[in-house]
């Protein structure tokens, strides 16, 4: 028998609320690979930096924040980083045109990478281990 209009309101509201509860839970489990994947990232270049400078490992948290300001901010670093930035950029231009001539999509932002990440082995420290 077919259904009334108000069963069928009724029965598209209930799939609203479904897509909606769906749409919820998808966003959680995006926001937690992203959590994920900072922590990954984040221990991965950490395991890189005391591998390459391993005397950084007794500092305390303030001498650290103190070498690296003193090191990676100053305005050496940050021309080396700019420098590498403007690279990647020119590199994801290069890439999206050569993707537009050939009819497909890309998708908005290309994250930057180190040498180190690019080598495609999936490990950036160099085999260092990570505590």
């Amino acid at each position: 028998m077919p259904k009334t209009k108000l069963e069928k309101i009724a029965g598209i509201e209930e799939e609203i609320r479904q897509l909606e509860n769906r749409r919820r839970q998808l966003v959680q489990e995006q926001k937690a690979q992203e959590r994920k994947d900072r922590t990954k990232r984040l221990c991965r270049r950490m395991g890189l930096f005391e591998s390459l400078i391993p005397d950084s490992i007794p500092l305390t948290e303030e001498q650290f924040k103190t070498f690296l300001e003193k090191t990676v901010a100053a305005e050496h670093g940050r021309r080396l980083l700019d420098e590498m930035t403007a690279q990647n950029a020119a590199r994801a231009a290069a890439e999206g045109a050569e993707t537009a001539a050939q009819g497909n999509t890309r998708p908005a932002a290309k994250t930057a990478h180190t040498p180190q990440e690019s080598r495609g082995d999936g490990d950036a420290d160099g085999g260092a281990a990570q505590g």
